[in-house]
């Protein structure tokens, strides 16, 4: 199980956010998704502790909590929805099929 942490400042790092979580159990993992094209954070991220039970205390207690001047918003990581290789369905081949080279 992750936890998704939104709202996040711009100024976190992965050690300060791992710090505010440790105070409700082992952290094992913390991630900070960036931009791709900027590389600048998406302010948000994923926690993952070392058990469910600490996983449920840390959202309990940092949901709606203020940090770096923002409310959190913490809670269980959804999985992430399968988005396929196309845009909008169809078959990604904008042509609609072969081209005929005669």
């Amino acid at each position: 199980m992750s936890i998704y942490v939104g709202n996040l400042s711009y100024e976190v790092t992965q050690d300060t956010l791992s710090a505010v979580f440790a105070e409700y159990g082992s952290v094992k993992r913390v991630q900070l998704p960036t931009d791709s094209e900027t590389g600048k954070l998406r302010g948000f991220g994923f926690v993952e502790m070392g058990t469910e039970a600490e996983e449920t205390t840390a959202i309990e207690a940092l949901d709606g909590a203020e940090w770096m001047g923002r409310d959190l918003k913490v809670n269980k990581a959804k999985p992430r929805e399968d988005r396929g290789g196309s845009f909008g369905g169809g078959s990604g081949n904008r042509s609609g099929g072969f081209r005929n080279r005669y």
